[in-house]
């Protein structure tokens, strides 16, 4: 079995895979990114726009992965746009719930204290409001991110030649190694990703905010 998996991980035509699947992921992601936190900005001052926001994001986190894949089909054909739209329309939720919730739970009285000593709106966006969501915001992400790696795998059903070629690989010709190096390369990935933005998110969380999230565990 470890042999079969190694041989597989050799074959001149993993790097591609791997590397087709790392662009989608990554791609996806970036995108769902610059659509969903400009939203998010454009939408903080006002409940309405945050509700809706909120509940678009919510709609789109129940379609199942495959069946945004089912949907762009038609229009995009095999190759890989077809999963990129896919993947981006998969990435947006969590991103946009976060992003939503974290500028709108930014205390008023806080936003007024910034008013009061002079900020500008543009100020305290940056100084006040994208500082204390930033945590809220990056678990949005980190939740978005890992689930564009996992659903990834579904790109080869229309072409997109993921990682996911080596397990549907795997089941059809009833070759475990072959589906085992597929689905932990898959896992390996998703792990990666989450540790990434996991430091990242420690990385951007203000030092006052990590105090305060340390006295309250305490």
């Amino acid at each position: 079995m470890l042999d079969g998996i190694i041989e597989t991980l050799q074959r001149p035509t993993y790097p591609g895979l791997l590397w087709t699947h790392i662009q989608l992921s990554v791609l996806a992601t970036l995108l769902g990114i610059l659509i969903s936190v400009p939203v998010a900005l454009a939408v903080r001052n006002t409940p309405l726009g945050a509700a809706i926001a909120v509940n678009v994001g919510n709609l789109g986190r129940a379609i199942p992965s495959l069946a945004l894949l089912a949907i762009v089909f038609p229009f995009l054909g095999f190759g890989f746009s077809a999963p990129f739209i896919a993947l981006t329309a998969l990435a947006v939720p969590p991103i946009l719930i976060n992003a939503s919730t974290g500028l709108r739970e930014v205390r008023q009285e806080v936003i007024d204290a910034a008013r009061g000593m002079g900020l500008s709106e543009g100020q305290i966006l940056t100084r006040i409001q994208l500082p204390i969501a930033a945590p809220v915001i990056f678990a949005g992400v980190r939740t978005s991110a890992v689930q564009v790696v996992a659903s990834a795998t579904l790109a080869t059903f229309i072409g997109g030649s993921a990682l996911g070629d080596l397990i549907v690989e795997g089941f059809a010709r009833g070759d475990n190694a072959i589906l085992l190096a597929g689905a932990l390369s898959v896992a390996a990935l998703a792990i990666i990703t989450e540790v990434l933005f996991e430091v990242l998110e420690r990385t951007f969380t203000p030092k006052g905010l990590k105090i305060a999230q340390q006295r309250r565990t305490a």
